[in-house]
C-alpha cells in the first residue's frame, strides 16, 4: 500500500500546532466540499483532507503516526508493522462495513486502516476484544494464540535491506557491522495512554546492529539471509533479515575479482613517462608510466585484485591526465611554444 503524508495533504509543517492544523483543515474542507466544488478531483481530495484531520487532529493518532518517522514521502510503498495489518470489523468485510461517528469507514484508505484499526474498535477489556460479534477473549483467545505461535512466521515479518560494501570490505574478510531500524507493534500495550515501552504510540522502533561475515565469491545482487533478525509479531514469531549486496566504492570499480582504479598524471608525465607510487589493497607499489601514455589507457597489474580460489584477480590502473591547479605563467608560455611547434 502507499504511505500517506497527512502533513503534506493539509499543507502544514510536521511541528504545526493544533490550531494551525484545524485552520488548514477548515480552509481546505470549504474549498473541496462536494456541495461547493463540482470538479472530478474534489471528492477524492475531500476524503484525503478528512482522513488527514482524523489523524492529525487527534493527539493519540498523531503521536502514533509521527512514530513512523519523518523520512517517508507520499506515494512510497509502505508495509505496516506486524500485528497492525488486516483489522476487520463486521461480517468479514473489513472497513467496508464499519461505521465510525456516522461515517462509513470505507471512506478511509488502507493505510489508515492498517495503522489505526486497533484504536477504532473500542479498546481492550478483561474479556478480550470483540470485532464484528466474534469474541477473541478468554480461552478462545489463548487457543488462537497457541496455534499462531506454532505456525511458521509470515514473510511479512522479513526485512530486506541493501548492504553497500567496498573492495576493502571484501578483501579484509572481517565481519562488517550492519545497522538497521526494526519497527514492531508494542507487545505491552495497544497504543494510547502511558507506556514505557513505546511511549503510548503502539509502535516500537528499535535500532539494531549486527556483525555479518561476507560469504566467499560475493557478487552484486547476491542475498545474504540472517535468520531470526527480522520483525517480531505479537505471538513471538520472528522473521528473517535479507541483505542485498550492492558494490559501492569511491576508489575502486569492482568487476568480479578484478578492480579498476583511476591514476592521475600530469601532461609532462604522460608525454615523457614517469614512476608513480600508488596505494593498492595489497599495499603501496611503484608503477612505471610509459612515454606517450594517453588518458583512458589502462595498465594491468596482475594479482593485485580481490581474492579468488587459487590466487587474486587483477588491478587495472586507468590513466587520467590532469592539469595542475597551481600552474605558473612560465609553464603556460612553454605550453604555448609546444603548441606553436
Amino acid at each position: 500500500m502507499e504511505y500517506k503524508d497527512y502533513y503534506e495533504i493539509l499543507g502544514v509543517k510536521r511541528d504545526a500546532t493544533d490550531a494551525e492544523i484545524k485552520s488548514a483543515y477548515r480552509k481546505l474542507a470549504r474549498k473541496y466540499h462536494p456541495d461547493v466544488n463540482k470538479t472530478k478531483e474534489a471528492e477524492s481530495k475531500f476524503k484525503d483532507i478528512n482522513e488527514a484531520y482524523e489523524v492529525l487532529g487527534d493527539k493519540q493518532k498523531r503521536q502514533r503516526y509521527d512514530s513512523l518517522g519523518a523520512n517517508w514521502q507520499g506515494g512510497q510503498s509502505y508495509t505496516p508493522p506486524p500485528g497492525f495489518e488486516n483489522f476487520g470489523f463486521g461480517g468479514g468485510q473489513g472497513y467496508q462495513s464499519f461505521n465510525f461517528n456516522g461515517q462509513d469507514m470505507g471512506g478511509f484508505s488502507d493505510f489508515f486502516s492498517s495503522l489505526f484499526g486497533d484504536m477504532m474498535g473500542g479498546g481492550r477489556s478483561s474479556q478480550g476484544m470483540n470485532f464484528g460479534g466474534f469474541d477473541f477473549g478468554g480461552a478462545q483467545q489463548a487457543r488462537q494464540s497457541q496455534r499462531r505461535r506454532q505456525e511458521p512466521p509470515s514473510e511479512d515479518l522479513d526485512i530486506t535491506k541493501t548492504l553497500n560494501i567496498t573492495a576493502k570490505d571484501i578483501f579484509s574478510k572481517e565481519p562488517i557491522s550492519v545497522k538497521y531500524n526494526n519497527m514492531e507493534r508494542c507487545t505491552q500495550c495497544q497504543g494510547g495512554g502511558y507506556c514505557s515501552n513505546c511511549g503510548g504510540t503502539g509502535i516500537k522502533t528499535e535500532q539494531k546492529s549486527i556483525k555479518v561475515k561476507l560469504p566467499p565469491e560475493i557478487k552484486e545482487g547476491k542475498k545474504i539471509r540472517i535468520k531470526g533478525e527480522g520483525q517480531t509479531d505479537a505471538y513471538g514469531r520472528k522473521g528473517d533479515l535479507y541483505l542485498v549486496i550492492h558494490f559501492k566504492d569511491n576508489e575502486y570499480e569492482i568487476d568480479g575479482y578484478d578492480l579498476t582504479k583511476e591514476i592521475e598524471i600530469t601532461p609532462p608525465e604522460a608525454v615523457l613517462g614517469a614512476k608513480k607510487e600508488i596505494e593498492t589493497l595489497h599495499g603501496k607499489i611503484t608503477i612505471k608510466i610509459p612515454p606517450k601514455t594517453s588518458s583512458g589507457q589502462s595498465l594491468r597489474l596482475k594479482e593485485l585484485g580481490l581474492p579468488k580460489k587459487g590466487g587474486y584477480g587483477n588491478l587495472n590502473a586507468k590513466i587520467k591526465i590532469v592539469i595542475p591547479k597551481n600552474i605558473s605563467d612560465k609553464q603556460i608560455e612553454l605550453y604555448k611554444k609546444i603548441s606553436e611547434s
